[in-house]
């Protein structure tokens, strides 16, 4: 479709004021979605400074029990599905191990 605005159809709204609603609602939704894809790789960029300092002085390259203090600020946050939220974030900022 060419045009930005929304018809009922392409949200699957019943009416043109909830597609209004629904189009207004998914461009903010890709707005957050930047912005927390900004905030994940600054944090990548932070962990890759933390684990060259702590390499260079002849430590180990991931904490874990910093990494189960992160998984429970999540957990304890969203619930179960904050600790695959975790996960996710760990792995990104460290690689697997």
């Amino acid at each position: 479709m060419t045009s930005t605005t929304a018809t009922a159809t392409d949200t699957g709204a019943r009416t043109d004021e909830a597609a209004t609603v629904i189009s207004g609602a998914r461009e903010r939704i890709d707005a957050l979605d930047d912005r927390i894809i900004g905030l994940i790789q600054e944090r990548m960029a932070v962990s890759a400074v933390i684990q060259d300092a702590r390499i260079s002085s002849g430590g180990r390259r991931v904490n874990l029990a910093r990494e189960m203090e992160v998984l429970a600020h999540y957990r304890d946050a969203l619930g179960k599905p904050g600790t695959s939220l975790a996960m996710t974030l760990l792995e990104l900022c460290r690689g697997r191990i």
